[in-house]
């Protein structure tokens, strides 16, 4: 059975999306493959990189990458999910194909304040909620799929 492929989008690329693919990947990697891309790609956000490493999950090497580029390539994904706010998530393209757009709205890692110590203690929540997000999302499609 070939996976189905998911897209994660949000502005920058560089926390939410980024963490939204690794979870689905680590969790539901049998049943799909995720990728992840930005309105507007920025960096990797390095104390994203070190919530997820907390959780023996090592993004470091990961880069960010334009969903328009992904767009203009013609991919295919089954599934297209916005990880941003609603205004940003508007903007995202309509892929070709038989995709279901979802909108997942997180609290933006980029926004923390304070001492990296604080701004982790901000970021935690954020990579939790994905997380348990992803988790109950999976239960759900692989019951659904699997009933098929």
């Amino acid at each position: 059975m070939s996976k189905q492929k998911v897209l994660f989008v949000c502005i920058h690329n560089s926390a939410r999306s980024q963490m939204a693919e690794a979870w689905l990947n680590h969790i539901c990697g049998d049943s799909f493959e995720a990728q992840s891309a930005g309105l507007e790609p920025g960096k990797l956000n390095p104390l994203v990189v070190e919530v997820m490493k907390e959780e023996g999950i090592d993004i470091s090497h990961k880069t960010t990458k334009a969903v328009f580029d992904l767009f203009k390539k013609g991919e295919h994904f089954s599934y297209v999910i916005t990880v941003c706010d609603e205004a940003s998530a508007e903007r995202c393209p309509i892929f070709p194909g038989l995709t279901q757009r979802l909108h997942w709205s997180f609290p933006d890692p980029s926004k923390a304040t304070g001492s990296n110590k604080e701004k982790l203690e901000q970021i935690r929540p954020i990579r939790d909620a994905i997380k348990q997000k992803i988790e109950s999302w999976c239960a759900k499609v692989c019951t659904t799929a699997n009933k098929t």
